[in-house]
């Protein structure tokens, strides 16, 4: 209680969301409201959620404040699955992203502002965040639901769960069975604040692609049962087929990562309706910045092998029916490229809009707020998103080319002066 204080007390002036006007009304060429096309789109916004979406003029109250985009494609705001919002990195001339310099968890609250910032540039207006340390990502949730900081929606998960195998030395003693152990550890979670409950089911993170199970069925299945007691959802980090399948088993409601998975596993994600997030692009980012991560060559190559066998999984289980929601698995200076696993999807075989609806509507569905996210239509936030192109034809104009962003009724990123400038 006392850390959420501070940090509180470190963020609550340093930035102030923009003022929302009561009444606004957006003009697009083209609007995806998430399922359809709709030309010449009038937007009428009230204070953070959307009155109507219409095309006809007379659907504009008098005086209020008319935002001309006709030049840009109206999307919904998009909704990213994975990020670790509170890996900050000043990328500071000879240092690397970890280890992290050791700081109080309000420093690294305040520093995570430009994470936040980017993310929104991205065109990404809410997050799922699976995994932080000593509060932070509570922290962050909470002033920038108060308004008191600027950056997307999170829904946030506390620090990560592991199983009986993987118990920190400094571990108080079980209590009673590593089921009963599981339990216990999901109920606390949730009684600290958690939006949902994320597991570590196996090993696997930046250059380490190991898949080995760490967690158990029966630990995974006492997990998902009191998550789900509890009116919250569980996220099951696996990088292999092992703990993916007794994920998948045990009733989680996305697996975060998976590759070489089973035709069986595959099958049973879809009959359960598992929403699946590959975070293909994260291990290409970590190629990108091998350098920086100071990774040797042999574990690029093992990671440049993960990708191609996570993206072989991806295009199965796509062609199987499996739903997916777009997850970055952003951290460090990842953040801004949340939106490129996009263009991964596009190529093992969706459709454009197929690929935006992983970032809109199945996002959405996987927070469980598919009544006010993820769409642009009445009586949703006002979460939209202006690219300069048409994302249903070339998904480069979302990951690329983002132009503006409401994020509930106020605007958060404006390059559109820019734009009609070059």
């Amino acid at each position: 209680m006392r850390v959420r204080t501070i940090i509180l007390a470190l963020c609550v002036y340093a930035m102030a969301m923009p003022a929302v006007a009561a009444t606004k009304v957006i003009r697009f060429g083209k609007l995806w409201d998430g399922d359809r096309v709709i030309t010449n789109a009038i937007v009428v916004v009230e204070n953070d959620r959307i009155k109507s979406v219409g095309t006809s003029d007379s659907a504009i109250p008098p005086g209020a404040e008319v935002i001309d985009l006709r030049r840009f494609t109206g999307i919904p705001g998009m909704i990213d699955a994975h990020t670790h919002m509170t890996y900050f990195w000043d990328q500071a001339p000879g240092t690397s992203p970890r280890p992290a310099p050791p700081r109080h968890v309000a420093v690294t609250v305040f520093l995570s502002q430009q994470n936040a910032k980017r993310t929104l540039e991205a065109g990404v207006t809410s997050i799922r965040d699976l995994n932080a340390s000593g509060g932070a990502d509570f922290a962050m949730r909470d002033l920038i639901n108060m308004g008191a900081m600027i950056g997307p929606r999170m829904f946030v998960s506390g620090q990560g769960l592991r199983g009986v195998r993987n118990r920190p030395a400094n571990a108080p003693p079980m209590t009673g069975t590593p089921a009963e152990e599981a339990a216990a550890n999901a109920k606390r979670a949730i009684e600290a604040g958690a939006d949902v409950v994320k597991v570590f089911g196996s090993v696997g993170g930046f250059d380490n692609v190991n898949m080995d199970q760490t967690v158990t069925y029966e630990e995974m299945k006492a997990m998902v049962d009191t998550t789900h007691q509890m009116g919250k959802k569980i996220a099951i980090h696996s990088y292999g087929p092992d703990g993916a399948r007794d994920a998948v088993r045990a009733g989680t409601d996305t697996l975060e990562h998976a590759t070489d998975l089973d035709d069986a596993t595959i099958a049973e994600m879809a009959r359960k309706n598992v929403i699946y997030v590959p975070t293909i692009d994260h291990n290409q980012y970590y190629v990108e910045n091998a350098d920086n991560f100071k990774f040797p060559p042999a574990s690029v190559e093992r990671l440049k092998d993960y990708i191609r066998r996570n993206f072989e999984t991806a295009k199965k289980a796509f062609q199987a029916g499996v739903k997916f929601a777009m997850g970055s698995d952003a951290v460090y200076n990842g953040f801004g490229l949340n939106t490129r696993e996009l263009e991964w999807y596009v190529k093992l075989g969706m459709t454009p809009a197929q690929a935006l609806q992983t970032a809109t509507k199945n996002g959405a569905e996987m927070l469980g707020r598919q009544t006010d996210l993820g769409s642009v239509k009445a009586g949703f936030f006002a979460d939209i998103v202006a690219v300069e192109g048409d994302p249903t034809t070339d998904i480069i104009a979302a990951t690329k080319n983002v132009r503006w962003v409401m994020k509930g009724g106020a605007v958060v990123v404006d390059k559109t002066r820019a734009t009609k400038s070059n």
